[in-house]
């Protein structure tokens, strides 16, 4: 009988591995409801598509920790401020789940608007400060509806563990607070921010670059790591200023921001020993990408 058993278990793993693709909600949770039955753990990772080695690197700690993962692909009209930019925003589905099942997902979540929102969303999410500074700031109504396509897709597939880029630092720190507010069993998993070999933050935006505006965008990085090392021997107020002039002499960027923040409260500090965790965040535009990148001063 062991052994019966120890072949379905090697058979059940061999078959999972045959990555399915959803397009919708009733579907996925019945997929699901089978494995959590059978006291499987559920890795979610929550993206927009576009997918790029960060994303695996999000997608492969994953499947590392969890029995089943899903990945949602879903270009989230509630969170576009600027209609522009939902319509530019890369869709390479076909491209993506070849990716995924070379990682190891077990499903991925690819449902239509109508899907996600037979009628209109009007829940309002409010975390002052967090989402009232930088992207709150200059992107009204972003991370509502962040928290929106979040929510739902927690209430959809009710994953053990959740999986979020630190690129996106303020929004990681948003979900981490809708998480302690609403009654939501899971635990959120921060992942370290993935380069290129240059520096550059990968980004779904960056295919928007043209070679010469890719070049130009190193000048980010290259700014936020300079400035660790000047950090070193500078106050806080001169080296936010360093890389605000870094950016400003830089051949096609358009700062939006800098901000040198408390890690956890993503207030704005004024000296170092303010906190013992302290960010850097910054928002730049390439042309009409507009690119965000962050560095850890202090942790």
């Amino acid at each position: 009988m062991a052994y019966f058993a120890t072949v379905f278990r090697l058979w059940y793993k061999t078959e999972i591995k045959k990555m399915k693709l959803i397009q919708t909600i009733n579907e996925l949770r019945a997929e699901l409801d089978v494995l959590r039955r059978e006291g499987k753990t559920i890795g979610l990772v929550p993206t927009m598509g576009a997918l790029h080695a960060g994303h695996a690197s999000l997608v492969k700690r994953a499947v590392a920790e969890n029995d089943v993962v899903v990945v949602s692909d879903f270009v989230n009209p509630t969170q576009f401020n600027d209609k522009n930019d939902l319509l530019k925003y890369p869709r390479t589905l076909d491209a993506d789940c070849k990716l995924l099942e070379a990682c190891g997902a077990a499903f991925v979540f690819a449902p239509s608007v109508e899907e996600i929102y037979p009628e209109p969303d009007t829940r309002q999410f409010s975390y002052a400060p967090l989402d009232t500074v930088m992207e709150g700031k200059y992107r009204p109504g972003h991370f509502n509806g962040v928290c929106q396509i979040v929510s739902k897709l927690f209430l959809i597939v009710e994953p053990t563990r959740a999986y979020f880029g630190e690129k996106d630092f303020q929004q990681l720190a948003i979900i981490r607070e809708m998480v302690r507010k609403y009654p939501f069993n899971l635990e959120i998993v921060g992942c370290p921010i993935v380069r290129e070999s240059d520096g550059l933050a990968l980004s779904s935006r960056n295919a928007r670059l043209s070679a010469e505006q890719r070049v130009q965008a190193l000048q980010i990085s290259k700014a936020l790591f300079a400035s660790c090392e000047y950090a070193k021997t500078h106050s806080l107020a001169e080296t936010k200023l360093y890389v605000e002039e870094c950016i400003a002499k830089a051949e096609g960027l358009r700062l939006e921001y800098f901000e040198i923040v408390d890690g956890t409260t993503l207030q704005t500090v004024t000296d170092w020993n303010d906190s013992t965790y302290i960010v850097g965040c910054i928002t730049a535009f390439c042309g009409e990408v507009r690119l965000i990148d962050n560095i850890k001063y202090k942790e």
